[in-house]
This record gives structure tokens, sequence and C-alpha cells, in this order.
């Protein structure tokens, strides 16, 4: 039987964070299947082996590890046959969203603490073993494997690269939008508004082959240079106008994408909404039979010429919202 592993999710969108992480042990494991879920949390049984691969891509999630259960705040008897592995420990808490506010964590804290300490000595300042503990729907205890590094994707940031515009996707959106498609190591993931490369930059990271096209002549040197910069490799590259690429790219197993939508966005005079009709129709015309696209748009928009898979809305500001949509391409 397949270990138990608990996915301590982040906050950023109310479904985006499960899909993302069922999305990822999909593309990585061929077996595995999901046990639970609710808010802040997925449990998924899988391989041990597939952990790194998961852990080395997710964006949304906090936290991987051993499922040690679930309990009330009030019956936590049964963790009396939980068994750690050898070494000393320590509990760490969170509640998700401020939820749980009546129970005393620290009280809490001390109960799980005393039934787990009967086997193993408590070290609170450099334990072999960190206990999690999330409040939220109930009490969840995992025993952490994986952190991610969010302080990786922060040093790709806008910012941080050579070449450069405002309008630029987050790294750790641009590698949730990937992850969301199901996109798997050397599938080749298509990018037809690269912009300074942020897609194509967290995509190389995965393992896939990179292709990157732009209207814009000075986005994809900018982009061929930011992916240099970090020594990443761009499989293909092209100067071309959305509605062009079927002419020069075919069996695509991914398109992920984050089209123009600003008022300051560069766009050649072409109206936006123009754009994005353009590209709904090319796109599905370089996509293989079965393949996905991830598209950000600023308003949700339903089946086109592929079938719409699902849609999370990210708020932004005020009344600005990005909906992330991922269809499939059904029929050529």
């Amino acid at each position: 039987m397949d270990p138990v592993f608990f996915f301590e999710l982040s906050g950023e969108s109310r479904d985006m964070p499960a899909a993302e992480a069922k999305r990822c042990v999909e593309a990585e494991c061929v077996r595995h299947s999901f046990v639970g879920e609710g808010p802040g949390y997925l449990v998924a049984s899988f391989p041990e082996e597939c952990l790194e691969g998961i852990a080395g891509r997710i964006a949304l999630t906090h936290s991987i590890g051993g499922y040690l259960g679930s309990y009330d705040p009030w019956d936590i008897g049964g963790l009396s046959q939980t068994q750690l592995p050898e070494g000393t420990f320590a509990i760490r808490a969170k509640r998700f969203e401020g939820m749980m506010k009546d129970v005393d964590s620290q009280k809490l804290i001390r109960d799980v603490g005393g039934i787990l300490s009967r086997n193993n000595d408590v070290d609170l300042r450099d334990p072999d073993i960190v206990v999690r503990m999330q409040l939220c729907d109930k009490v969840h205890l995992f025993i952490e494997e994986r952190a991610v590094d969010r302080n990786i994707m922060e040093k790709r940031k806008v910012g941080e690269r050579p070449f450069f515009s405002p309008i630029s996707l987050h790294p750790k959106y641009a590698r949730a939008l990937i992850n969301l498609t199901g996109a798997k190591r050397g599938d080749t993931v298509l990018d037809p508004f690269c912009g300074t490369g942020g897609i194509m930059i967290e995509a190389a990271e995965m393992g896939m082959r990179a292709i990157a096209s732009d209207f814009d002549e000075d986005m994809v040197i900018g982009c061929r240079e930011n992916m240099d910069f970090y020594g990443l490799e761009l499989s293909d590259h092209e100067v071309i106008d959305v509605k062009d690429i079927p002419d020069r790219f075919s069996d695509i197993d991914v398109v992920v994408t984050d089209p123009p939508y600003g008022r300051s966005t560069k766009t050649g005079g072409e109206d936006v909404l123009d754009i994005h009709k353009c590209a709904m129709r090319s796109i599905p015309k370089v996509l293989r039979p079965g393949g996905r696209a991830g598209i950000i748009l600023p308003y949700e928009t339903g089946p086109s010429a592929m079938d719409l898979d699902s849609v999370f809305r990210q708020h932004v500001h005020g009344s600005l919202s990005r909906y992330y949509h991922v269809f499939r391409n059904m029929v050529r």
C-alpha cells in the first residue's frame, strides 16, 4: 500500500491550490489516489519516489508530508496508536484563514505533544521531526517532509531579470498555470505571448521543452536573454503574430499564456479583445489532440474551439480579477 501524504495548501485562491496539487500528482505519478480534501488541504496516496518530483514543481502549496490523521479538537485519543520515526520532535501549529478560533491551540499542542512524547523526546529548537498541525475543518497532523521554497521563485520575479517589463506574471502563478494543464517533463510548452519569458523560464525549470513566440521582436530577444541568464534553453522561438502560429507550430503538447489585456500593454494598435479572439482560434490549431491550454484572461469565458476543463478566479485588487482557464483540445 502506498503512503498517504498531506498537502498544506496556500490561501491565494479558493480552488486553485488544490487543483494544482492534483495535477502535479497526476503528472508525476502513474499510480495515485485522492483520499480527501477540505479548506487549505489535500490528502493523496502515491509512491514515495514521486514526492521529490511533485515537491520540485508545485507552487501553491506550503509543505507536504506523511499524513498522521485528522481529529476533532476535543477527541485526539486515536493519536495514541501513532508511531513517529525515531528522533526528537516539535509541533508547529497553524490556523487556516483563522478557522477554529474557539480552540486553544497551545493547549492542543500540549495534549498532542503529551501523547507523541511517550516514545519520542521533544526538542523545540532543533527537532529531527517537525509535526505540522493544521486547524481548519478538523485538526490535521502530518510530518513535514518537503517545504516549498518560495524564495527561489522570488529570485526569478520580473525585477530580478536582466530584461523586464512591469507587466509580467509572478513566477509562482506562471508555474501554477503550467501545472494546472498537467504538463509533464519533456512536454512541449508554447507561449505565443512570451513577453519577457516568465512562463518559459518556469516551464524549462520544470524540465519541459520551452517554445516562445511574440509579435514583438524585442520581447523575443529579451525572453532569450532572460533564459540565458538563468542557464535555461529555449527549444524554439519565433517572432510571429498569434494569428500565424498555426503556420509555424504544430502538435504542441501544452499552450500556456498570459495574453495582453491592460491599457499600457503593447499590442501593435490592435484591440485587446480582438487579440484574445484571434488567440482562441489559433491555439487549438497548434495543439495536439487531447493537449491542454492554460490561458489567463481578465474575464471568464466559455468553451470555444476547445472544451473548457476548469476556470479559477484570482482577485487582484478592487474590481480587477484574473481568470485562469484550462482548456482541452478534444477535436482538431
